[in-house]
């Protein structure tokens, strides 16, 4: 399927030409003739992650294509900082690429429909979506107001919620404290639903709930995965509260600063990495599932139109009434 945002892209491409063929290196200025251009690329999964497998392959696209005119080096584990941290150095200028979905909504409000609770039906909706006009919209704002611009997309596995006792409804989550991302809709959502969730970097969470700080947390099974979960929660409570999708973004100054023929092949090099990243995903995520189960995780059942029943008045009143009509637009699309 040809994605239109890429198009997007390219377009975009044509239009900066005029910005000179002159390129940066990464936060340290211009570039000087024949010098590589070198971006760092952080991101909060491990080395063994989809997201991290498909970077390697579009850093290594990217260099065979600009002919080694660019390098990305890329940073894992958040070891660059954590997400927010690593937006932030972009916008300064220490850092260049980053791994980001609804987190972004903290600088640009529609990214937050990136995540809502219940609006995705399933895979296809997303990708529908994201390819469609409301993707764009998005993307649109993500670039002008977080000043990143998305190259290609990961599609998510849903989140789930994770925790030491089985969580089969609403009722179950009395006392429950939980781990959500920097996400305010999270924290309402399930405020609602009866937790009494905190804002925790990722890489605070496993301490979090050996420590006991912390009974649960909700992601897909891949970061469930990637963090050693399994080895501090026994349950993976099948909420499916969130289909998503996350953007992997470079800094609109280091893509502006690209010639024609560079911001060709990145871009190139974006789509076949896409595709990469949607090949792996297929393979993985059941795989993941079994491995998870082999760890001695149990996968349970829960009352989905519960949990959504709970959550919808909060989604409601936590949206701007701009996001909540592009939220309505999502549950039309077929």
């Amino acid at each position: 399927m040809k994605f239109k945002w890429l198009s997007g892209v390219l377009a975009a491409t044509l239009m900066l030409s005029a910005c000179g063929s002159g390129g940066s290196n990464g936060a340290s200025g211009e570039k000087q003739e024949g010098e590589v251009i070198k971006w760092k690329f952080g991101h909060l999964a491990d080395e063994n992650h989809i997201w991290h497998k498909t970077a390697e392959e579009f850093a290594d696209l990217v260099t065979e294509k600009t002919d080694g005119q660019i390098e990305i080096q890329i940073f894992p584990n958040n070891s660059l900082g954590g997400e927010t941290d690593t937006i932030n150095a972009i916008q300064a200028g220490t850092a260049d690429m980053v791994i980001s979905g609804e987190t972004m909504q903290n600088w640009a409000p529609k990214a937050a429909l990136m995540a809502v609770p219940y609006a995705f039906r399933d895979l296809d909706h997303v990708k529908t979506v994201v390819e469609g006009e409301i993707g764009e919209e998005i993307e649109k704002e993500i670039t002008e107001k977080v000043g990143l611009t998305p190259l290609y997309y990961h599609t998510r596995a849903p989140r789930n919620l994770t925790s030491s006792e089985p969580i089969e409804a609403p009722s179950d989550l009395k006392g429950f404290s939980m781990r959500v991302p920097n996400v305010p809709l999270f924290l309402k959502v399930w405020e609602a639903a009866g937790a009494k969730p905190q804002v925790m970097d990722f890489n605070e969470v496993f301490t979090g709930l050996q420590q006991g700080v912390i009974k649960g947390q909700e992601n897909p099974v891949d970061l469930i995965q990637s963090g050693g979960l399994y080895e501090v929660q026994k349950y993976v409570n099948r909420t499916e509260h969130v289909y998503s999708w996350i953007y992997i973004l470079i800094g609109n100054k280091q893509f502006e600063a690209l010639n024609d023929e560079q911001k060709k092949a990145v871009t190139e090099a974006a789509a076949e990495a896409q595709a990469f990243g949607e090949k792996l995903y297929d393979e993985e995520i059941s795989k993941i599932e079994s491995e998870l189960e082999s760890e001695g995780m149990e996968f349970v059942d829960v009352d989905q139109d519960a949990f959504r029943e709970k959550m919808q008045p909060a989604i409601k009143d936590s949206l701007k009434p701009e996001q909540y009509e592009l939220y309505e637009k999502i549950l039309e699309v077929e």
